[in-house]
């Protein structure tokens, strides 16, 4: 569920975005539309009622004939009404505009590092049984569930058939939520959950670790055999076998890290940054890539550099594990959270290197004009999309070089400054 490389607003979770702005299409997490225009009011007219009311119609017959059962569907639909609420928030999806280290301040912050170990020592014997059984560190595990729902606090209240109804009958991404809304009908016929307690997030995302209907259908976990897969109680020990049984299908790798810090040697040739480019940590380290005590990176497997704010920022040497996170979220920010927030749990300590703090985020208009105007100087961009993607990377190192800036493709306001 990929949006451009635009932060869009959060939807219930304690994290203030990333979440569900950025899931790809196999995520568990709902794709989320941004819009950069103003605050939107949507008031439920009769009209609208009448018209849902015949779209619901509609749609009983579709489910049935997929093989949803009539008394299933009635009740579902019992206390279903046109829900303006939905809709006002999935048009006022704005822009985000916190850099990496705004984002990692808050998801990475010592309260919630405080609150991650409290939850590992509290769940200690059942994260320790999810681990051997997926094969998926408890801390990792732990860092999803803190980034999601702040470890169980903040699930969403919103009843998930009328949201999804609701969405569906707007038409606006219809396909997706009927196919959603299927899903959820599916999980109601099974006996997981009964409608009243099927609840979420206003896009449909359910309980600990936040999973769409169709996400919950194919990964699940039913982890003590109790006959219901139950993601909605207070008890997350079902959720949190989810998430570790969808990181294990995506690949997950024990032992090994989703990255680490590391620093970069004078004169590093930083076209070699992006995903790109893998090599094994022995070839970056006769490069001069270490770790920030100096030392080689152990051989975890093939890896990337990683600048996710500029040759100013962090650098990261990535592997493969950090690929199966973004599974759950494609934002490479959300990625580091998880995975940084994960170390803290662990034990691990802050993060050494700073941030260019005294940059500020390009909205998507000035994404746009940079790359009208990279063009127009003579580095083509490949169109203005307002995407940073691999030919504005190369066209802004191509301009850098020519500034006499350091080549590192960080798309800057320092670099808009400069082409206007």
């Amino acid at each position: 569920m990929r949006l451009a490389l635009v932060f869009a607003a959060a939807i219930m979770s304690a994290v203030p975005v990333f979440a569900e702005a950025f899931a790809p299409e196999a995520s568990p997490r709902p794709q989320l539309r941004m819009s950069s225009k103003g605050p939107v009011k949507v008031a439920a007219s009769t009209t609208s009622n009448i018209a849902f009311e015949r779209w619901i119609a509609g749609f009983r017959e579709r489910a049935l004939a997929k093989g949803i059962r009539a008394q299933v569907f009635d009740a579902a639909f019992r206390e279903v009404r046109y829900d303006a609420e939905v809709i006002e928030k999935d048009r006022n999806q704005t822009e985000f505009t916190k850099q990496i280290w705004e984002y990692l301040d808050i998801v990475a912050s010592e309260e919630r590092i405080r609150n991650g170990r409290a939850a590992l020592r509290q769940n200690r014997k059942l994260l320790a049984e999810i681990e051997a059984r997926y094969g998926v560190e408890a801390e990792v595990v732990t860092a999803v569930w803190g980034l999601e729902s702040a470890y169980g606090t903040r699930r969403g209240d919103t009843p998930v058939i009328g949201a999804l109804a609701t969405l569906a009958f707007d038409g606006r991404r219809g396909r997706f939520f009927e196919e959603q809304l299927l899903a959820a009908l599916r999980i109601l016929q099974s006996g997981d959950v009964d409608p009243k307690h099927m609840t979420g997030s206003w896009a449909g995302a359910m309980g600990h670790t936040q999973f769409i209907p169709t996400s919950y259908l194919a990964y699940a976990q039913d982890f003590r055999g109790d006959g219901r897969r139950d993601i909605w109680s207070d008890d997350p020990t079902d959720a949190l076998a989810s998430t570790a049984a969808y990181l294990a299908h995506y690949g997950w790798t024990m032992g090994q890290p989703w990255g680490v810090e590391v620093e970069l040697p004078r004169g590093f040739d930083y076209t070699l940054a992006g995903k790109r480019v893998r090599k094994s940590p022995g070839e970056w380290a006769r490069l001069g890539v270490r770790d920030p005590r100096g030392k080689a990176v152990p051989d975890y497997g093939r890896a990337s550099i990683l600048l996710p704010a500029g040759a100013r920022g962090a650098a990261f040497m990535i592997f493969d594990n950090f690929k199966v996170i973004s599974r759950y979220n494609a934002a490479d920010a959300y990625v580091i959270g998880v995975g940084h927030l994960a170390d803290r749990i662990a034990g691990g300590g802050p993060l050494r290197a700073d941030w260019p703090r005294d940059d500020r985020f390009l909205i998507f208009a000035e994404r746009k004009e940079m790359q009208e105007r990279l063009t127009r100087a003579g580095y083509d961009t490949g169109g203005a999309d307002g995407i940073i993607g691999p030919n504005t990377i190369a066209a802004i190192r191509a301009f850098q070089r020519a500034q006499g800036m350091v080549p590192d493709g960080y798309a800057s306001y320092e670099i808009l400054r400069r082409l206007r």
